[in-house]
Formats: C-alpha cells, structure tokens, sequence
C-alpha cells in the first residue's frame, strides 16, 4: 500500500484536480468513509459536513449498495442504450412514482453537467425556439452550457467560449431602490422585471427558463416566498418551459423529494444527479413530462449518450432510493433541519461574527459578517486574492480540527447526509464554533 505522502505526491504529479491552481492544491488523502465520517490515511476522522458536494446524501459506506451494484455486474454491466435491463424499467418506473403530476420519462445521463445540457437541447428541440433564461446568481454545472445559463465566477475564465442565447435575470432582492418596500411589493416589482425581460428578449424566442429547486453554491439565497410560482406561471402564460435543476436541491436535500415541491410547482423538466445515486457512482437523469415526451412518439428525439441507462449505475440509484424510503432519511432530514437551526441560534450569544443562516432541510449556508452595522460579509461575492485572507484562515481552522465542508467567500456552508443524527450535529457545530472565533476577532463595527 502507498503512503499517503506518495498518494499526495503522485496524484497531484499525474492528475489534475479541478477549480485549481495545481501548484496550491493540498487534497486529503481519504482511505475509507462511513455514514457522516471520512477517515484519511493515518486514522484521522474527520466529519463531513457537506455530503461529499452535497451529494452523499444516504451517508457513506453503505453496504446494501455495494451489493445491488456487484449483483447487477454478476448480471450484466453494460448494454447499448438502443437495448434495456431490469433495472432500467424499476428505475424508470420508481422515479416516476416519486416525481409529481406528469413527469413520467427518464432520459438517464451521466451527471448533473450532462442532465443540464440536454435539457438545453431538450427545451429546444420541443419548442423550437433557441434563447435560455437563468439567473446570475446560479450554478448549473460546469459544461459550457451549464455554465452560461448560471452566473457563477468560475465561469468568466471561460467567457469567450460561452454558448449563444442564454440570458440571465438579477435575484428578485436586489434591485435598486427596493430595500425598504413590503414583501408583496417587492414580489410584483421582482416578477414585473421578468415579464419585461421576456418582452425584451422576445416572448416567441425563449425556449425555457432554468432555476434551481433551491439555491445552492451561490450561497443557498431563498427565493421570495410565491416567486418561483410566479415564474412558472410567466412561464405557462408565454408558452415558455420551466426546468427545474434539483442536481443539489433533489432527493430529500429540502426535506422534500425535490427542492421545487417547497414552492408549490410543477416543472416540465427536472435534471437530476449527486443524491440520485448519493454519488455512489456517477449517475444523471433528466425527467420529462408526458407532454414533451409525446413530441417525440413519432419524431426522432436527437439526443443521446454511450453510457445512457447505464445499468450498475441505474442498480445504484435504486438501492439508494429505497435507503431514503426504509430507513426515513427524508422524515430524518426534517426532524435534523429544526435540531441544526435551533443550535445555531444558541451559537450567536458567543459569536457575534454570525450573520443570517439560511436553510430549507439539511441545504444550509452561515453568513460570516465582517462589520456588524452595515451586514458586510467578511468577503465579498467571487472575492479573491487578499479579500479571502480571513476566510482562508476560518477553513484552514475548520479542516485542521476535523470538519469537511465548502467555505466560499463569506460562507460556511452546512449541508450534512441526511443520516445525521443529534450528536453528529453537535459535533460538526462546536467545530464550527471554534473557527468563528476568527472571524470574531476581526469583526468590525
């Protein structure tokens, strides 16, 4: 077996590892994980506060995954997407059942990125029309196409590479001169923008609009209650589709199947991946409504993947959704959700540095305040450079004490496996607490 100096050393010589500069990465060398903990070369125990990349979602290690998947390959491990399993028709048929209304077709992928781009492709092919509208404050995934219908940073090194027609609409709680108005108010105003965008772009060339369930890596910022219902219905008054990216938000992450289902929704498609399989193996699907599906009965539908229906991956995702179901984790993340937020309610008497934490589920992110008047964070949205000299230093703290999670700008982000439990919890939070001293020390007034 090799060191896990030599594991380190080879790994960052013959890989490369994303979203980098390879001459800084310092990557963990994991030798094996189990439920809520990761363990490194070495026995140390860290607890993974972030579900791997908010997709672990059953907790690592299980077993009874490991067996439908070795049993599926003792069967067979691959057909052409042309042929079909087993396993293909009770997957097809599970999530069927799971999803509401009409969304009743699964188009399988190979992960978020890819369920994203054929949705594109998808909303296109249906509709005709060729224009994308999302938000700036989104990420959905890192294709060229996922990319340009978000607004996440890590896209701008790629800008001239963008793909045609995307258009990407402001959050609804920012615009100029709205702070002091009420909620309904500023709910008409927010939704009144995006009719005008939809004027100005031309009503017969938008093809989709594409939100996330719930938002995730831009900082989990909630929508105004009623807005993506309002959104669906702008939709449904211009003939535009309304996808629904639940590549995070999905599979009990919200405390629902889906993130979508906390807003009152239906969409007409629903990319899916990370808890669909809890990232066991690499898994996408994009589920379609009868509708759409019905276009394409007699007319080729012009998309399609190698590894479509892949079936160990398919054996995987169906292990993992009777996990959700047999051992309650969607009851569980709940039950976690009110336990964790009355928990960081007790932790602002000793930091004054905590800001506002918002969380649907177990899908939670703690602002970091650097100035306690104005509600600064401690740095800026897409900060770089010296802006990140406090924030480095909070996630070093955080990883040196044994806690995996995302610290992103002026975030900590807190989204556990859903098989979390009291303990784990409390655990994970004086972690935590320990790292927001820093933050304390340089909180300004």
């Amino acid at each position: 077996m090799l060191s896990k100096e030599q594991i380190i050393c080879d790994s960052k010589e013959f890989s490369l590892f994303s979203w980098s500069a390879q001459a800084s990465v310092n990557p963990i060398a994991i030798e094996r994980a189990e439920g809520v903990y990761l363990y490194e070369f070495g026995g140390k125990r860290i607890i993974d506060f972030s579900s791997g990349l908010m997709s672990v979602n059953i907790g690592h290690g299980d077993q009874r995954v490991t067996a439908a998947v070795v049993e599926q390959m003792q069967k067979v491990s691959f057909v052409t997407p042309t042929c079909t399993t087993e396993i293909r028709a009770k997957l097809s048929k599970k999530l069927a059942e799971i999803c509401p209304g009409d969304l009743n077709k699964a188009f399988f992928t190979l992960c978020g990125t890819s369920s994203v781009d054929n949705a594109i492709k998808l909303a296109r092919l249906y509709t005709g029309r060729h224009k994308i509208v999302g938000r700036y404050r989104a990420f959905h995934g890192g294709s060229i196409g996922g990319m340009s219908v978000g607004g996440d940073p890590r896209k701008l090194a790629n800008d001239s590479q963008q793909m045609p027609n995307a258009v990407l609409l402001d959050d609804p709680y920012y615009f100029f001169g709205m702070k002091d108005l009420d909620d309904a108010t500023k709910l008409n105003l927010s939704l009144e923008y995006v009719e005008r965008v939809i004027h100005f772009e031309g009503k017969a060339n938008i093809a989709a609009f594409i939100f996330e369930g719930e938002s995730g890596s831009s900082g989990c910022l909630h929508y105004p209650k009623g807005y993506l219902k309002g959104i669906k219905a702008l939709c449904e008054k211009y003939g535009i589709l309304f996808i629904a990216d639940e590549v995070m938000s999905g599979f009990g992450r919200t405390g629902k199947w889906f993130g979508f289902e906390n807003h009152d929704i239906i969409p007409d498609m629903v990319c899916m991946a990370k808890g669909l399989t809890s990232s066991y193996l690499p898994l996408g699907c994009l589920m379609v409504s009868d509708k759409i599906a019905a276009k394409f009965d007699n007319t080729p539908m012009m998309i399609g993947l190698t590894y479509n229906a892949h079936p160990v991956a398919l054996a995987a995702s169906l292990a993992v959704i009777n996990i959700y179901e047999s051992d309650k984790l969607i009851e569980n993340t709940r039950k976690m959700s009110a336990y964790l937020e009355s928990k960081i309610e007790e932790m602002r008497s000793k930091h004054p540095s905590m800001g506002a934490f918002r969380n649907t589920g177990l899908l939670g992110c703690l602002d970091i305040l650097k100035s306690k008047t104005t509600g600064e964070l401690i740095a800026p949205y897409n900060a770089a450079g010296e802006d990140l000299k406090v924030t480095n230093l909070i996630a070093a703290k955080v990883r040196e004490l044994g806690l995996y999670t995302f610290v992103r700008w002026g975030y900590i982000f807190i989204a556990p496996p859903l098989c979390i439990n009291e303990k784990e919890i409390d655990e994970g939070l004086a972690i935590i607490s320990e790292a927001l001293k820093i933050a304390d020390e340089h909180l300004g007034h």
